[in-house]
């Protein structure tokens, strides 16, 4: 960790929290909003995998559409075009956790370049982050659409290293999924895991180089490694 010379953020689920969507599913489909989000979102994830394992890309609007879909039918919902667009548009607007924006703000000033790597398409990232007010923050915002695949595939988080200019050995990343954590780990970052909910993390052959229950704790674990010279 003495060396880190740039961080690099997963966006969902890190630094956004996916299941603000619930709220509008709510809306929707009454006492089924809280498992919809989840069940959409589990699909979501297993549709990028599979997509990566068949060589089938799609991008992430789409991968989240067909999650969707799926996920209505497998509840019984009866989704409309109309409901379709807007539970769909509803992921172009998440909210972000509570501590993100000062946490952000904070590793800014301590002039470490800070940038995103996320399975979203470029237009998908872009609004996210800017509807979080966010975009400031970020010297890059990288897609794995460049890469036609999907993280933990190597490609995506090689992308980090091609866009910062710096050895992935001196970019922290950091990702409140464990499977990417996992993924970015064997790929040869030093991770952070972000562990709000208190999980168990993935038998994969790798842990977290640290971990955080929310991300105001990573300013000040950095300022102190650098204070002790670690």
């Amino acid at each position: 960790m003495d060396t880190i010379r740039g961080i690099v953020f997963d966006l969902y689920g890190t630094l956004c929290d996916v299941h603000s969507v619930a709220q509008q599913c709510e809306r929707f489909f009454p006492g089924q909003g809280q498992a919809l989000s989840q069940r959409w979102r589990q699909k979501q994830l297993e549709y990028t995998w599979l997509r990566s394992l068949m060589d089938r890309y799609e991008d992430f609007e789409q991968v989240t559409e067909d999650g969707l879909v799926h996920s209505c039918e497998q509840l019984g919902l009866a989704l409309d075009e109309a409901r379709r667009r807007t539970l769909c548009e509803a992921y172009l607007r998440l909210s972000p956790f509570p501590e993100v924006p000062a946490a952000l703000r904070a590793l800014q000033d301590m002039g470490l370049p800070l940038a995103i790597l996320s399975n979203g398409s470029p237009r998908s990232i872009d609004a996210v982050v800017e509807h979080a007010g966010l975009r400031e923050r970020f010297a890059q915002l990288i897609s794995a659409d460049d890469a036609a695949v999907f993280k933990p595939d190597r490609r995506v988080y090689a992308l980090v290293e091609q866009r910062l200019a710096l050895d992935r050995s001196s970019i922290l990343f950091v990702s409140s999924n464990a499977w990417d954590a996992t993924g970015a780990g064997h790929f040869g970052f030093p991770t952070c895991w972000v562990n709000r909910r208190g999980d168990a993390f993935e038998q994969m052959g790798q842990r977290p180089t640290h971990e955080v229950r929310g991300l105001d704790e990573l300013p000040a674990f950095l300022l102190d490694r650098a204070a002790a010279g670690h």
